[in-house]
């Protein structure tokens, strides 16, 4: 099938096969033109959504964002099988980045943080009756899950808006149905314009209106803790894990 595209193909026989034929990883030597292996797993766990969110595995700053299923991740991002907004709030928020940061790994010189799912993900503590092991649809009308995800949800909005203006760009619908709208820079001056608007630069900056919207969801995460709003990041650590023993040792 790949090969009825013959100009990638060949691309791909001359510079990918040589490569992999040198692989010590069998699935990646023999099955040499797929791009790795499949995550029969991440598309079981995503089988009922329509979206679900993603956070890189390695970042300067820990961000989290909503992808629709029908994009394929790249093997450098982590994917959290949800797609509610009160899961990303809770995890966009400070008390995940602070437990992340300290829970996760370093690369290069020690200062770019590596998301460890197993570390960082399944031993944070989300708020009681929040958690992810509960469908999202069984606490849509707690007061606390409404905050978040309003939180969240205005912060998304206007992210987006920032990173692609609809001054600067038009949205074509795809050629398949199903799959989202390409965005085009309107022209050649938006398109150099747009080279800037990237999310590091975003939160290299961290301009007011960004800071504020952060400090809005943060306190409604706090709420949903029942914690005070201006903790230290030791104070949230210590309350954290404090939660996380406690859960531990109830077997939840």
């Amino acid at each position: 099938d790949a090969a009825q595209y013959e100009g990638p193909f060949r691309h791909a026989l001359l510079h990918v096969q040589p490569v992999r034929a040198q692989n010590n990883r069998e699935a990646y030597r023999v099955n040499w033109w797929r791009h790795v292996e499949p995550r029969q797993g991440m598309w079981r766990a995503l089988a009922e959504s329509s979206a679900y969110i993603v956070t890189p595995t390695v970042a300067k700053h820990r961000v989290f964002a909503v992808l629709p299923k029908s994009v394929c991740p790249d093997h450098q991002l982590i994917v959290i099988a949800r797609e509610d907004f009160t899961t990303l709030g809770t995890l966009h928020s400070r008390f995940h980045e602070v437990w992340s940061l300290r829970l996760g790994t370093w690369l290069g010189v020690g200062n770019d943080p590596r998301y460890t799912p197993t570390t960082t993900f399944e031993t944070f503590p989300f708020p009681e009756g929040l958690t992810p092991n509960i469908p999202a649809a069984q606490y849509a009308d707690d007061p606390r899950a409404i905050a978040i995800a309003d939180a969240a949800r205005e912060l998304n909005e206007k992210r987006e808006a920032w990173l692609n203006p609809l001054e600067w760009v038009d949205r074509v619908p795809e050629v398949v149905p199903g799959y989202p709208d390409r965005i085009v820079p309107k022209d050649a001056d938006a398109a150099q314009k747009l080279k800037d608007r990237t999310l590091t630069k975003l939160y290299n900056e961290r301009p007011a209106w960004l800071d504020h919207l952060h400090r809005r969801l943060d306190a409604a995460v706090a709420a949903a803790y029942d914690f005070p709003a201006d903790l230290s990041d030791e104070d949230i650590l210590a309350r954290l894990f404090a939660l996380n023993q406690e859960r531990a040792a109830a077997g939840r």
